[in-house]
């Protein structure tokens, strides 16, 4: 059941991690706090298609 998902940083588009979540338990996107590269500081990470 666990799918491998894309999370892109909100303020800048970067596509900088990938990870897997459970469908069943979480059918809405995920979002998660992760640092980004680009800004140098934590950034809302949302998944992507």
């Amino acid at each position: 059941m666990r799918v491998k998902i894309t999370l892109a940083c909100t303020e800048t588009g970067d596509r900088n991690y990938i990870t897997t979540k459970n469908k069943r338990t979480n059918p809405d996107r995920l979002e998660l706090k992760k640092y980004s590269p680009r800004l140098k500081r934590y950034t809302i990470h949302r998944e992507t298609k």
